[in-house]
């Protein structure tokens, strides 16, 4: 792997208790790099969840990044909403966008990072000629819509596809794997070549979150060594 590549855990607040939200954040943020936001509209899948004033509300009480999952069917009428209430990046998907270059080129012109997520039954070439456009490609190793589901293995095969590609054509794309990560999970996703991961159960749904992050940060360099 080559050697600019950085591993992050994005702890998500889709599984934190929202009534302490700013203290479960404050709690892991001296241990971790980013936060994983979930937004879901109801359409795009079959859930809803937190929107536009959750991340406002968030980014008064943190500085990390705020890496905003966007499972929506019309993310492109929100992007400067999204960057005003303090977001980082948008991942938008490839089955809403499938010529994604459009609404990437709305996001970075109001400032924001872009990513590229795909579903489990898309495969990675669906999203290959777009990944150069792409700060981060995003391979759910789960349904989206619901937390805590099992994670899908035939998803190791599509990071390993994007992997090759990133390192083959020398960009510094992140490759984040989002979808029942945790300590079972996380070593064989690093090995197949995420080195972004998102963890919502295994993190803030623990007794310890800070140990969670730093038990999976352990399992994570354990992998760097072999």
């Amino acid at each position: 792997m080559l050697p600019f590549v950085r591993n992050l855990i994005a702890p998500s607040i889709l599984a934190a208790d929202l009534a302490r939200l700013g203290e479960e954040v404050d709690l892991v943020t001296p241990y971790v790099d980013l936060i994983h936001v979930d937004v879901m509209d109801g359409h795009f899948v079959p859930n809803l969840s937190l929107g536009i004033p959750v991340i406002a509300s968030l980014r008064k009480t943190t500085d990390l990044k705020l890496d905003c999952h966007l499972m929506m069917q019309n993310a492109d009428r929100y992007l400067p909403e999204f960057r005003e209430a303090g977001a980082d990046s948008v991942t938008v998907h490839i089955e809403v966008y499938p010529d994604p270059r459009p609404v990437a080129q709305a996001a970075r012109d109001v400032g924001l990072e872009v990513g590229i997520a795909f579903n489990p039954p898309t495969e990675f070439s669906e999203v290959e000629p777009f990944v150069e456009l792409c700060d981060m490609l995003l391979v759910m190793s789960v349904h989206p819509g619901f937390g805590g589901q099992a994670f899908i293995d035939d998803s190791l095969r599509k990071v390993e596809e994007a992997r090759n590609f990133v390192e083959s054509h020398d960009l510094l794309t992140d490759i984040e794997i989002d979808g029942g990560i945790g300590p079972a999970t996380i070593g064989k996703a690093k090995d197949a070549g995420a080195n972004v991961f998102v963890a919502g159960s295994s993190v803030f749904g623990q007794e310890d979150p800070v140990a969670a992050v730093l038990e999976l940060q352990r399992l994570i360099e354990s992998r760097e060594s072999r």
